[in-house]
């Protein structure tokens, strides 16, 4: 019987040396497998002032909060937890346009103390008369990462921006955000006005 003991003593102390060995690395922190949905897209057309392509993987909703005004409304990604606020303003006189440009650099700019870089992209489309701009925000820590307006000069100005539901973290979100980009590029390609 003391054989055994002093066996599963010896035993027990040579896993013990070869456990506590220095080659152990740990493993590099990981992130959960993002599966993409595939690209499609339906029409948004109804009383708005203002029709486009959404994916049909999102929603659109009213914006019911007691600050919205008509015709603004929320794009909505149930799979991503994600929204792309879409707000809308008619053009009533000239110095409107200058108001809505200020407020909307003023909305980018709250991102400058999480951001690493602000990338601004005119957006020109003469044919179905649209301008504007986008804001791609970049930063681990920025709450939107993705701002535009678009405008026909004279009658319309619709502005966008993208959040997440929940505590950002862009490095780990990169491909959702960047797929969410090209879904909000495909909405500022398809605008048109009434």
């Amino acid at each position: 019987m003391k054989a055994l003991q002093y066996f599963l003593s010896f035993f027990f102390l040579l896993v013990c040396v070869y456990a506590c060995s220095e080659d152990y690395s740990p493993k590099p922190r990981g992130y959960f497998r993002i599966d993409l949905p595939e690209k499609e897209y339906q029409i948004f057309d109804s009383v708005f002032p203002y029709i486009f392509e959404y994916p049909v993987y999102a929603k659109i909703k009213l914006d019911l909060s007691p600050a919205s005004e008509p015709y603004w409304a929320d794009l909505y990604f149930p799979v991503f937890n994600a929204t792309v606020h879409l707000s809308y303003k008619a053009v009533e006189k000239p110095t409107d346009l200058h108001l809505f440009f200020e407020d909307s650099r003023t909305f980018a700019n709250k991102q400058i103390p999480k951001a690493t870089a602000i990338y601004e992209n005119p957006v020109i489309k003469p044919e179905r008369d649209i301008y504007g701009l986008s804001y791609q925000i970049k930063g681990s820590g920025a709450a939107s990462t993705y701002q535009f307006y678009l405008t026909d000069s004279a009658n319309h100005f619709l502005r966008g921006a993208l959040y997440f539901n929940f505590r950002p973290n862009n490095d780990s979100l990169a491909p959702v955000i960047d797929f969410i980009i090209d879904d909000i590029d495909h909405l500022i390609e398809t605008l048109e006005w009434r």
